[in-house]
């Protein structure tokens, strides 16, 4: 890879967005709760001379630019934070205590502010752009709302971006095929029959039969999944009994299962509550096994992949478009925006020169704010590349 390469925005843009990136970090909201954030933006658009739609999915902003019977194509951020404590000491830390921007949200939306600036300086005439701002990411269905909404009606493209710090700013990865894993989380209650440890044969041990579920559970991947076939079950909450002398006559934990297959992601959901039903009935216990309604994969379309690679080399340069080395098994509701139109979800890396790789969702989490820069050249560049290469389809 050559140099990273910072595009350049029209005068005062730069420092614009910088100012309005700090302003979203220091207050911060949460999924569905984002009235402050979506203000902000909604004003800001105002600002460009855009009429932004307020209230979308209760506190996102949508807004159109362009003209014409072309083709309509979109453009998403996500507006919501973390709750987590920041520990950054930045001079525009959270101010709202056990909630933090520690996944780039702030950021993203900077840039697709920025974009539309871009936008609405020169609007398409053979298109139109419709740039949405997304809340409630982080809970995995803010984008379902807003497609119930009927906003991706007509849509013939989408692309949305991620900030990533394994990557210096100045680059844009993105490759077609599985982006990021489906997420289906699960939830097991174990009820048992309490009493006391010194005669746990008068009783039924919940925890016991708990601890038994979460090593069959592990059983499943390596034993019922084809080899080759990325798939992973995490139980990441264990809660059961209230003393050291006491069995346990209740237990419950959560979960979630993540895999890049539609197919995969119901054989796994129908093995693990077979498998847990089975371990009950072994340890006689009963249970009930609850599943989330799930965020399908991020599968990035190859042909809408080639007009983000040229749109990316055209703001970065050829040697600043990377390839994605492997997929996220982390989960992203984009991919409820893919059901209605083909897409592309790129990475736009963020490390600041000479800091060390802080991953998202760290209490320390930063990036490079020239990212922004990357990001709404890369994005209003996207967007004219689409509405061209769709006009000559």
């Amino acid at each position: 890879m050559v140099d990273p390469k910072i595009p350049e925005l029209p005068a005062g843009l730069f420092d614009q967005l910088v100012a309005l990136r700090r302003d979203i970090h220091m207050h911060p909201e949460l999924s569905f709760e984002e009235a402050r954030t979506g203000e902000t933006v909604a004003v800001a658009l105002e600002g460009f001379g855009l009429s932004p739609r307020r209230g979308v999915v209760k506190t996102g902003v949508v807004v159109d630019i362009g003209a014409g019977e072309g083709p309509l194509v979109a453009l998403r951020a996500d507006l919501d934070a973390l709750p987590m404590q920041e520990e950054t000491d930045l001079p525009y830390a959270s101010t709202v205590p056990g909630v933090m921007h520690s996944c780039a949200h702030d950021g993203h939306t900077a840039s697709l502010v920025g974009a539309a600036a871009l936008l609405a300086a020169n609007p398409p005439s053979d298109g139109r752009v419709r740039l949405i701002f997304q809340p409630a990411e982080e809970r995995g269905n803010g984008a379902l709302h807003v497609c119930n909404e009927g906003h991706l009606e007509g849509v013939q493209a989408i692309f949305g971006i991620h900030v990533d710090n394994r990557w210096p700013a100045g680059t844009v990865v993105v490759s077609p095929g599985p982006v990021c894993a489906s997420s289906r989380s699960f939830g097991i209650e174990v009820t048992g029959k309490g009493g006391h440890a010194a005669r746990p044969h008068e009783g039924v041990d919940a925890i016991a039969a708990g601890a038994a579920m979460v090593t069959a559970i592990q059983s499943i991947i390596a034993r019922e999944v084809r080899p080759g076939e990325a798939a992973v079950i995490t139980v990441g909450r264990f809660e059961g009994g209230a003393h050291r002398s006491t069995l346990a006559g209740s237990a419950s934990m959560l979960g979630t299962i993540r895999c890049f297959d539609d197919t995969v992601s119901i054989q796994l959901k129908d093995a693990l509550e077979r498998v847990v039903r089975g371990v009950a009935a072994a340890y006689r216990c009963e249970v009930d096994v609850t599943f989330g309604e799930g965020c399908p994969a991020v599968i990035n379309d190859e042909g809408v992949v080639g007009i983000a690679r040229r749109a990316a080399a055209s703001v970065v340069g050829d040697g600043g478009v990377l390839p994605l080395p492997h997929p996220n098994t982390g989960a992203e509701d984009f991919s409820f925006y893919l059901r209605h139109a083909p897409g592309a979800y790129a990475r736009l890396g963020g490390r600041t020169p000479g800091d060390p790789h802080l991953p998202t969702h760290n209490t320390r989490f930063d990036f490079d704010e020239r990212t922004m820069a990357v990001g709404a050249r890369y994005l209003e560049s996207a967007a004219r590349e689409a509405i061209a290469a769709l006009q000559d389809a």
